[in-house]
This record gives C-alpha cells, sequence and structure tokens, in this order.
C-alpha cells in the first residue's frame, strides 16, 4: 500500500451544485477524536445522529445527520464519518472546511493534533481504498464508476450485476478451474514415470475443454458488457443533400441539425447518443463530402473524414431520387473509394438509400441494402436492427455484466494461452512443462480482471477516473 493511503481523507461525496441534501465523508484509521472535536458527543454506530454542526466558535453552520461506521464494517474498510447536511454549495464547503480545521486543532488532552494529516480525497480514493481492504475486487470497483455514468437501463443493471459480484465469480470459477488443472500437470511433471496416461485418466482434456467453453460463453457477455458501457459511434456520410441531418433528427427524435435544401448546409458535425434495446449509440452527422473551393466546408469536410476514420460503424446514405444521375453516382464512387479498409474491409460500412417516400419505382441498391425515408420514417425500425447487428450485439437471456476494454483484452489474451495449452495436450508429443506454464500465463491474464497482479501505475488510472468523494 502507497504511503498517501495511510492519511485521513475528507471530500465532499455529492454532486456539485444545489441539492436537498449533500454529503461531507472522512476516512481513517481511527476517527473517534475527530468525531468528538465535531459533534462534541459520541456517536452509537451505524445510528444517525440528529445534531448541529458548530463552527470553532460554538455557532452551527448548519442541522443534519452524523453516522459513524466503525472499521471495518464500512465502505473503504476503515473508520468512516458522514455528515449529511442541507445540500448547498457554500455549507458543504463550511462543513469540509471545519473538518480540515478540527483535525488539525491541538487536542489539550494529548498535545497533538486531533487527526493528524487529514487531507483532502482526490478522485476515486474512497473507492481505491474499498479494493485496498478487500471490500471490493478491482472488476467491482470499476462497476462503481459504471454504475454512476450508466447512460441507459441496460447499461446500470449490467453494472449493478457486477457489482453485486456476478462478473467476479465467473471469473472466480474459471480461476479455480485453471488452477486445478495446473495443480494436476503439475503434478504429473513432478511423478514422470506417470507421465500421460495419469493425465487421460484425470480427463485432462476434458477439462480444458470445458475451461475453453466456460471462457468462450464468458468473453462474448463481456464483449456485450463493454458495449452496453461504451456503445458504438455510427458516422453518417455521404454527398450533400442526401439526407444525413434529415436521417440524425429522425434517429434522436429532434431536431438537432439545420435542414434545408442548400447543399454545404451542415458546415461541422453534429453528434447526439441515442440508445437502440439498451445499447448507447453515439450518432454523429457529417459534412456533405464533395469537391468544393469553399475553404470553411473544405474544413468540414476534413473533420467529416476524420470522424470516418474513428468509426465503429458508417451509414453511407444514398440520394434514391438522384441515382442514376452521372454526376451523383460519381461521387458516390469517388467516396466510396476513400472509404478506409477498416470499415469496408470489415464490413462495417451499410448502404442506406434515403428518400424512398420520393422515389418508391426506385430499384437501387443491393439485397442487403436499406431504404428509408428519413422524413416519414419508413425503415427506420429496421436500420435500428441492422445497427445493433454491425455493433455485434445480441441479448443474452442470462443477463451481461458492465465490462471495459481491459477486461476484453486480459479475456483474449486468457484465451490464446488456453489455445496454445490444448495444442501442447493434444500434440503427438505432448509437452507438459509447456502447458504448466501455459496455464500459469492463462491464470495471470485472469487474474487481472479482478486485480490479483495489477501495477500501481493502472490503479491510479483507473481510480483517477472516478469523481471525488467516491
Amino acid at each position: 500500500m502507497l504511503p498517501r493511503h495511510h492519511d485521513p481523507i475528507v471530500a465532499v461525496a455529492t454532486a456539485p451544485g444545489r441539492a436537498a441534501v449533500g454529503i461531507v465523508r472522512v476516512s481513517g484509521r481511527c476517527l473517534r477524536p475527530l468525531i468528538d472535536a465535531l459533534c462534541r458527543r459520541p456517536l452509537v454506530a451505524r445510528h444517525a445522529t440528529l445534531q448541529p454542526f458548530l463552527d470553532a466558535n460554538g455557532a452551527p453552520i448548519d442541522h443534519g445527520l452524523a453516522i459513524h461506521f466503525p472499521a471495518p464494517q464500512s465502505y473503504t474498510g476503515e473508520d468512516v464519518l458522514e455528515l449529511q447536511a442541507h445540500g448547498g454549495p457554500v455549507v458543504l464547503q463550511l462543513l469540509l472546511a471545519r473538518c480540515l480545521e478540527a483535525a488539525s486543532a491541538i487536542d489539550t488532552t494529548t498535545g497533538q493534533p486531533v487527526l493528524p494529516g487529514l487531507r483532502l480525497a482526490v478522485p476515486g480514493e474512497f473507492t481505491e481504498r474499498a479494493y485496498l481492504n478487500d471490500k471490493l475486487d478491482l472488476a467491482q470497483a470499476e462497476a462503481v464508476s459504471d454504475l454512476i455514468d450508466a447512460s441507459t437501463e441496460a447499461a446500470a443493471r449490467s453494472a449493478t450485476r457486477s457489482l453485486s459480484g456476478g462478473f467476479s465469480a465467473e471469473i472466480g470459477e474459471l480461476d479455480a478451474q485453471l488452477m486445478r488443472l495446473r495443480m494436476l500437470v503439475e503434478a504429473t511433471l513432478d511423478f514422470p514415470e506417470e507421465d500421460i496416461d495419469f493425465l487421460q485418466q484425470a480427463d485432462a482434456q476434458g477439462q480444458l475443454s470445458a475451461i475453453t467453453d466456460k471462457l468462450r460463453g464468458i468473453e462474448e457477455r463481456t464483449r456485450q458488457g463493454a458495449l452496453l458501457r461504451d456503445g458504438i459511434t455510427v458516422v453518417i456520410a455521404g454527398q450533400p443533400n442526401v439526407g444525413k441531418s434529415s436521417l440524425l433528427n429522425a434517429l434522436a427524435g429532434a431536431e438537432l441539425a439545420i435542414v434545408t435544401p442548400i447543399p454545404g448546409t451542415t458546415r461541422d458535425k453534429v453528434s447526439q447518443t441515442i440508445q437502440i434495446e439498451g445499447v448507447p449509440v453515439h450518432v454523429i452527422d457529417t459534412a456533405g463530402l464533395r469537391e468544393t473551393d469553399d475553404t470553411i466546408e473544405q474544413i468540414g469536410i476534413a473533420r467529416s473524414w476524420a470522424e470516418i476514420e474513428g468509426a465503429d460503424a458508417l451509414l453511407f446514405l444514398h440520394d434514391l431520387t438522384r441515382m442514376g444521375d452521372p454526376n451523383h453516382d460519381a461521387g458516390d464512387e469517388s467516396i466510396r473509394q476513400r472509404l478506409p479498409r477498416s470499415l469496408a474491409g470489415a464490413g462495417r460500412v451499410l448502404d442506406v438509400y434515403n428518400k424512398a417516400d420520393l422515389s418508391q419505382g426506385s430499384a437501387a441498391g443491393g439485397p442487403s441494402d436499406l431504404r428509408l425515408s428519413a422524413k416519414t420514417g419508413a425503415g427506420l425500425d429496421a436500420l435500428r436492427r441492422r445497427l445493433l447487428e454491425l455493433a455485434g450485439w445480441h441479448e443474452h437471456p442470462e443477463g451481461v455484466y458492465t465490462a471495459r476494454a481491459r477486461h476484453v483484452h486480459a479475456l483474449q489474451q486468457t484465451r490464446a494461452h488456453v489455445d496454445e495449452a490444448t495444442r501442447q495436450l493434444t500434440g503427438v508429443a505432448p509437452a507438459l512443462d509447456l502447458l504448466a506454464e501455459e496455464l500459469r500465463l492463462a491464470q495471470g491474464a485472469l487474474g487481472e480482471i479482478v486485480g490479483q497482479s495489477t501495477p500501481d501505475e493502472l490503479l491510479g488510472e483507473i481510480f483517477s477516473r472516478f469523481c471525488i468523494g467516491k
């Protein structure tokens, strides 16, 4: 544990701004001297006590509830004091300052500060201490932040499952399976006369197959959880005046982008996050792509291409009323030639033919392309389904857990080692020492998810993204 984690900490634990209730939270190894100085009375553990909060001169700052959570039965695993006051920013800052002032005051009995070293908490430090004191594992700690940041109901529910330990339990079960097989292989190495027959009798291959199947299921749910947390970025692109802004407005259900018959109306990106079956979809409308001498429009077009490069999926919008026009068709072909291979080569470009209400007889597009009308809404439901398909989303009856890119990467590393272990076990001449090493590496990669083998730098990066006071 780093030296700073021994310091007592204090912070406002509620969001900035005015509210009915605001909380100032203190955490440290022994808070009774501070409680005596602030409350002028002992507090019953885990009972809310209504009382005035007094300044150094005995004048009331506010009246509210004080609650003491003795260690280890607290969120952080340390002593925790919560002062629940009225949620005005000035009141909470006065209480925060009073905590720091009282902590630094000299105790007349001991001649020492009441609570030496009390300081303001850094972002995420309360939850970081919960992790360091084994109140939460790392996946659960991250789920706290994910629950706060959830943008859809489905994302909130998946974060709650992770916070409750569902994801960690699955990782723990897989880790136990790997450990049992690893112990079996290492025992065989210690008694070489048993060799491969011993592994066959213990059905090592069946055990490894079961591990592979379980890992595959966890990987799939983790990818779905990452989608629920982060969503997908979808860029709408095409020539000017094909209806990109109208499509954004139709998907968002609001007039976000200016729509006119004048080509080049959109000069910069307009974005909106919508949700489709609980999955956040970040939709970006871009400037029409064409050759132009207009300097401002050129800047907008350059930004459009930058957004296309970073997209998870692209809606390439065409105008059905202009299909067959040599200039329009040439413009579409020019755009298609410039599309990044990361999108086009991965099948993440969806050709969408707009203005179907004005061109009922057109047969443009292939069987996998979509026809719709941004004006009437016809075809929008089909578009939403296709966007989910492009994202790789599908419902799991048993639910998914919130997940992050690092979880997905750790599971990919685990699978790579498990696959290599399978090759070693099923080879003509199994190399048991290499098999044992691959199982060890698989366990190590898996342990990164719950924080069994996580460097301090990564911990700092994870918790720095939390809000102060959590």
